[in-house]
């Protein structure tokens, strides 16, 4: 942990100190810190720091460092500050100067004007990264239990029920860990968040008739558990706000529950249901009718996301498509995106003599192949400027590969070479070629257009 523990120490000292330190989280590469005052972070400084991959100043520094490695960074910052990982330490008005103060009510406004729909998908991304390593595990589990049936495996073998026992877990409670989350991302206490979820997802549904109809399991998907939930959290602050602290702990969870739950039966499930609907059918169209086109842009369009950490929005579509129709066509198309990167720097490792950018690539690449595109992104191919277009492109025509062959993955959490196994109808020859077309062409955009050696001479 000695790496961890000086990486720890020279980003402390670069973000201003633990003083200037307010909320310390970590995603699956990204450590992210939220800033008393964002202007005593040095970023020059943090991005010369041996190991750090990347820096993207948003709303929330965050700072590339790679799987494995984040969470050990995280732990030793914690360590540190004396901030866990999740809690953040809010100032004392009281003992801050007017000048402070002054930069406080700024940085408000300056929240204020972020774009709804960036808030909005960073939200989405706060509920599911903590989800993230479950999802990866149990798709992964899935995969390989899957691909042994494909293989032709006993079905009724107890190996074989106990994989599919381990690999469904997280699937099959998933709403009640998603009800949890949300409520927590939103001031609520996350049981009720979870209860939020329970109620959209329970077989005794089927025994209850509103408007004429019988209530369908898991209407609405994850869009209604996150809205109910979201509820509970609505509800609950404004009931405490009216029920006498001696009888807190009684009435105001009684009343959320009860009102929250006679809302999301007569409303939330048939709004989200019809939501949920939408999206996933009219992907799926888009998908299926657009073709070529669809698909190169879905993934030429993709890195764009992935560089703002906004990507992360969009897993709920991904398991509603799964939930539906058995697997996501959309996340076969995206993963392209981390392709075109892979050939891209495949391209400029060929072309440099720049020592530094040769080892960044040689340390970013393995991950890369298994679909972790970040170190790749922001140590390589972004600061670069050209060499992003470029991958961009090699991903769009991989994107357009993966569309007309109508590839699937029956899993999220992973992506690249990592995905084969999750890949639905034995597709997983297509969807392997569909990765080497789009490093190929990465690697020829880029190496024909995407990069000259002056490039590398501020890396």
């Amino acid at each position: 942990m000695a790496k961890e523990k000086e990486m720890a120490k020279g980003i402390l000292a670069e973000v201003g100190g633990k003083d200037n330190l307010k909320r310390l989280t970590h995603c699956m590469t990204r450590l992210r810190l939220s800033l008393k005052d964002d202007t005593k972070a040095n970023y020059d400084q943090l991005k010369q720091i041996d190991g750090v991959m990347g820096v993207v100043a948003d709303e929330t520094l965050q700072i590339v460092i790679g799987p494995g490695t984040v969470n050990r960074v995280a732990e030793e910052l914690s360590q540190l500050t004396g901030l866990g990982i999740g809690e953040e330490a809010e100032p004392d008005v009281g003992e801050l100067t007017f000048e402070e103060q002054a930069e406080i009510k700024k940085e408000n406004i300056k929240r204020k004007n972020k774009t709804l729909f960036k808030n909005f998908l960073r939200r989405i991304g706060n509920i599911f990264i903590p989800l993230i390593p479950g999802l990866v595990a149990s798709g992964i589990i899935n995969g390989a239990a899957n691909f042994a049936l494909n293989a032709g495996a006993n079905d009724e073998a107890t190996w074989m029920k106990i994989l599919l026992l381990l690999g469904s877990g997280i699937f099959t409670y998933l709403a009640i860990l998603v009800g949890w989350n949300t409520a927590k991302e939103f001031g609520g206490t996350p049981v009720l968040g979870a209860i939020a979820g329970m109620f959209l997802f329970n077989p005794m549904l089927e025994d209850i008739t509103i408007y004429g109809e019988v209530l369908v399991v898991g209407r609405g998907g994850l869009f209604g558990v996150i809205f109910a939930a979201w509820l509970m959290a609505f509800v609950e602050k404004r009931v405490r706000k009216v029920i006498p602290a001696a009888v807190d702990i009684i009435f105001t969870p009684l009343i959320t529950v009860l009102f929250v739950g006679i809302v999301s039966l007569y409303a939330v499930i048939p709004v989200a249901g019809v939501l949920s609907d939408g999206i996933t059918q009219g992907l799926t169209t888009l998908i299926d009718t657009g073709g070529v086109i669809a698909g190169a842009l879905l993934a030429g369009f993709f890195l764009p996301l992935v560089m703002v950490g906004l990507h992360h929005g969009l897993t709920p579509i991904h398991l509603e498509l799964i939930n539906t129709y058995g697997g996501t066509a959309l996340l076969t198309i995206l993963a392209m995106a981390g392709a075109g990167q892979v050939g891209a720097a495949v391209a400029i490792y060929v072309k440099t003599k720049n020592k530094r950018l040769k080892n960044i690539i040689k340390g970013s690449l393995p991950v890369g192949f298994l679909g972790i595109g970040e170190p790749l992104l922001y140590g390589v191919t972004l600061p670069l400027g050209r060499p992003f277009i470029t991958a961009s492109l090699g991903a769009a025509i991989g994107g357009a590969f993966q569309a007309v062959m109508q590839t699937a993955a029956a899993g999220i959490g992973v992506s690249g070479l990592s995905l084969i196994p999750l890949i639905t109808d034995g597709k997983y020859f297509s969807y392997f070629i569909g990765l080497v077309i789009a490093y190929v062409f990465g690697f020829i955009f880029t190496y024909l257009f995407g990069f000259k050696e002056e490039m590398a001479d501020n890396i």
